[in-house]
């Protein structure tokens, strides 16, 4: 499966991707609008790229999205749900619906640690809800809970 970085270009496919994060249960909880006009979701994406964003992007050999998985900052003024510090991009993954169940995840937050260690990023962060099967995967990569944030764990990986 062909990998690239995520750039300008893919702002509207992240923004998909960000829902299918949101909407992980299968069910339509939010909508791409709804995301972005709530300034909690929008400041994943408000912007895409900013100076030290980065991310990377899946796509079948025809160039089919398949997901993308990307870091950004943020200050503790205006924290994402993962937040640990200012200093710790968090991340934001998710595989499109089709294409789910065949390593796609793992491959895209393998793509996004090398990103992160290449770039001299010593730790990410991010978030997952109570019940999502996502946790396995992160826990094997080497996150490790670090905190509460209503019915979220925040986990933590140092490179």
């Amino acid at each position: 499966m062909p990998l690239r970085p995520a750039t300008a270009r893919d702002a509207a496919l992240l923004w998909n991707v960000l829902l299918e994060a949101y909407n992980w249960t299968g069910e339509q909880r939010f909508t791409v609008e709804r995301l972005a006009a709530d300034p909690h979701a929008a400041r994943y994406l408000s912007d895409w790229p900013r100076e030290d964003d980065f991310g990377v992007v899946a796509e079948t050999e025809t160039g089919e999205p398949v997901g993308a998985a990307w870091a950004r900052r943020l200050p503790e003024d205006a924290p994402g749900y993962g937040f640990v510090a200012p200093d710790v991009p968090e991340l934001t993954l998710a595989v499109l619906p089709a294409h789910r169940g065949r390593g796609h995840g793992r491959a895209l937050m393998a793509a996004l640690i090398r990103s992160a260690a290449d770039r001299s990023t010593t730790r990410l962060s991010l978030s997952v809800e109570d019940g999502n099967p996502a946790v396995h995967l992160y826990a094997s990569l080497g996150f490790t809970p670090v905190g509460r944030n209503g019915g979220s764990d925040t986990m933590l990986l140092t490179l």
